[in-house]
């Protein structure tokens, strides 16, 4: 048996805390069983923003004609995009391989870790097979995988999920997607730019359930007039025939929480057919891969480990992070906490994991980006509160850009910032200003308001946007309330 004083499995995140602990001077091993960089850097962020910059290129110039400019694309090479993106994405993978090969301080070990006991993780698969690891301590951050929901007929057809997706080397004619969160919003509008016909489903009332209620209702209208969009309907069974994919779809019912819901059996199917499916239905965590029954580590109804505040899980000495706790499945979620885990194991005070100022992106079009509470947040808790929507359009610079968006700002009566949530084009960058301020600031409309914009730049829709008057509750009256 192998003796190390840090073991992680998983190559994501995790690997931050590992040279950390290896910067301490400990010996460290990595289980991992697939490609090294974890899921961001193979499957998930880092290829599908690659792609979506070219489909974002390719819109640019379709809508040229918008601006009195005649430009026209003559081809694409599909297929070279794609290669493209997966030969940098392997590279970078094969650097971080070579780079912990390399480490006189790394070990790693290719194949399926399992624990034994608490401390003691054994590899039952891949180059590797036998190996058995004891470490003083243990990171959890083996992340999740594509999620597959009880279809009837789901296992005997040829289906996508997003790994897949992302290889994919021709665009497919018909696109069918059943989800309708961000996977599916930003394959489906990168598929659909490469000119497939494309199909959602998705069981909530609008894509983007997430989101705040009025940015999603405007998300899916605006997707609505690109493709096919079947919101409130859940896939009840699939078949295949002949090349062609055939979806039955049955409407949804969500409760006034919109936390259960139900098929409405006496409503009308609907049915699509497509050349391929993509399944998009959210994320599963790779806990049942671990063998967690020969630990003290609970998970929850989930399937998700749990931890504490500290990012501890109930097992003394193991720690977990990232996608498989279930906090907030994203990269940069998983490296905040890879960065407290670091400072409660190998610092003097333990210090809990701040997600008050945790935003999110949707990099499709529009883009969506958020950050705080949403309006169902402060409803359900019953918080006073008040809110202001300004469109792009009121800017020079959005003007100039024909941008359709807006940004909804949401305080305390008190003037605290509890959320803001835009829809529109560089929404991503645009809601950094809202962050930094959440986090690093006062929290307040007066950090946005009274800091000193450029003028006539895009970030005036965030200055704007907090500026002026705030409409109470949201109930679409001017409250009186300028802070």
């Amino acid at each position: 048996m192998d003796e190390v004083g840090f073991l992680v499995i998983g190559s994501g995140s995790g690997l931050d805390v590992a040279n950390a602990a290896a910067n301490q001077g400990q010996s460290v091993a990595v289980v991992e069983k697939g490609r090294l960089g974890g899921t961001c850097l193979n499957r998930g962020c880092i290829p599908s923003k690659k792609l979506l910059y070219h489909a974002e290129v390719l819109e640019t110039i379709e809508r040229a004609g918008e601006f009195h400019i005649d430009a026209s694309v003559d081809g694409v090479a599909f297929s070279e995009i794609v290669r493209e993106v997966t030969e940098e994405v392997e590279a970078d993978s094969a650097s971080i391989r070579e780079g912990l090969r390399s480490s006189p301080r790394h070990d790693l070990y290719e194949g399926t870790g399992e624990f034994a006991d608490d401390r003691t993780v054994e590899v039952v698969d891949g180059p590797d097979e036998g190996a058995r690891i004891r470490a003083e301590t243990v990171l959890i951050a083996a992340g999740t995988r594509p999620s597959i929901p009880p279809i009837d007929g789901i296992d005997d057809v040829e289906y996508l999920t997003s790994t897949e997706a992302l290889r994919l080397e021709t665009p497919p004619e018909h696109l069918v997607v059943v989800g309708g969160g961000y996977i599916a919003a930003e394959l489906g509008h990168f598929f659909e730019t490469f000119g497939s016909e494309v199909t959602i489903v998705g069981r909530r009332p609008n894509l983007l359930p997430e989101a705040d209620p009025e940015v999603a209702a405007a998300f899916t209208e605006r997707y609505a007039e690109r493709m096919t969009v079947h919101t409130g309907h859940a896939a009840t069974a699939v078949a295949e025939s002949d090349g062609e994919i055939t979806v039955e779809a049955t409407p949804y019912e969500y409760g006034s929480g919109g936390d259960a819901g139900e098929l409405v059996d006496d409503a009308e199917s609907v049915t699509v057919t497509g050349d391929e499916l993509l399944v998009a239905a959210g994320r599963t965590p790779n806990t049942d891969t671990l063998n967690l029954d020969a630990t003290g580590v609970e998970t929850d109804a989930r399937g998700f480990v749990e931890t504490d505040e500290y990012l501890r899980t109930t097992a003394d000495g193991v720690w977990a992070l990232g996608d498989i706790v279930g906090e907030y499945l994203l990269k940069h979620s998983a490296n905040h906490e890879a960065q407290a885990v670091v400072r409660n194991r190998f610092g003097d005070e333990l210090e809990p994991v701040d997600y008050t100022a945790m935003p999110f992106a949707v990099f499709a079009s529009p883009e969506v980006a958020g950050v705080g509470a949403t309006e169902d947040d402060l409803r359900a808790a019953d918080r006073e509160y008040a809110t202001r929507v300004y469109e792009y359009d009121q800017t020079a610079r959005g003007s100039a850009m024909h941008a359709d968006g807006f940004l909804k700002a949401i305080i305390s009566l008190e003037g605290e910032i509890l959320g803001c949530h835009i829809v529109g084009p560089e929404a991503s960058n645009l809601i950094e200003e809202v962050v930094v301020s959440m986090t690093a600031g006062e929290g307040t409309v007066r950090d946005i308001r009274e800091a000193v914009h450029v003028h006539p730049a895009l970030s005036e829709v965030v200055q704007r946007g907090f500026s002026g008057q705030f409409s109470r509750g949201g109930d679409g009256g001017d409250s009186g309330h300028s802070h």
